[in-house]
């Protein structure tokens, strides 16, 4: 639960976009790939991992991950290969409770922002899959600027590129640490975990009406 304001009025809101407005996950992909759920999970834990994922949101070009774990796990060539080659069967469409929050907050005149890690020679696909991202005046990618959330200097590039003020912005993500910094810096963090929680602390703000569609 967020706190309420003291003295502040809410004017912007910063999104992020895997699994706050997109749900994204590898198993999607990997259970048509894997007969076994224990084999794909230490596959994923192993293997794939989120760090060496999270080296593509920071600006490695696919191909080169891609080489690199596969000569690290040459058994797993295939597999590894399907991560990328498959990417879109990761993902099961947008969460429908947040978008519709998205365009809730939209139709009140919010001023909308995202702040994503995700690679940069993937995300032209997402704009193309997701056409509500087009509700973004701006959306920095980690991919293309070669940071990722939690650093702080990504969060300097989103303000220095679109003029907000933290103290007057509300800031959502479903990672903790990603969270955490944008407090630090004067944000209003809130932490994803479903639809419905979001509406929650959306209304402790007073940015949305706990019941639905905007008024």
């Amino acid at each position: 639960m967020v706190k309420p304001l003291e003295n502040r009025k809410i004017d912007t809101v910063v999104f992020d976009i895997g699994n706050v407005l997109v749900d994204f996950d590898p198993r999607y992909m990997y259970r048509k790939v894997f007969a076994d759920e224990a084999e794909m999970e230490r596959f994923i834990e192993t293997v794939t991992t989120p760090a060496w994922h999270l080296e593509q949101d920071r600006g490695r070009t696919m191909a080169v991950a891609t080489r690199l774990l596969v000569s690290e796990h040459p058994e797993r060539r295939d597999q590894i290969e399907a991560y990328y080659k498959r990417w879109d069967e990761m993902f099961n469409g947008p969460i429908p409770g947040s978008v519709d929050i998205l365009h809730e907050l939209e139709g009140r005149g919010y001023t909308l922002y995202a702040l994503t890690n995700w690679s940069a020679e993937l995300f032209g696909r997402a704009r193309e899959t997701f056409p509500f991202l087009g509700v973004f005046r701006e959306i920095v990618v980690s991919g293309e600027l070669g940071l990722i959330k939690p650093d702080l200097e990504i969060y300097g590039v989103l303000v220095d590129r679109t003029g907000l003020d933290p103290g007057t912005s509300a800031f959502i993500d479903d990672s903790p640490a990603n969270v955490e910094t944008a407090n630090r810096l004067g944000f209003t963090g809130i932490a994803f975990t479903d639809p419905p929680a979001l509406r929650d602390d959306l209304a402790e703000l007073g940015l949305l009406d706990r019941t639905g569609a905007a008024g």
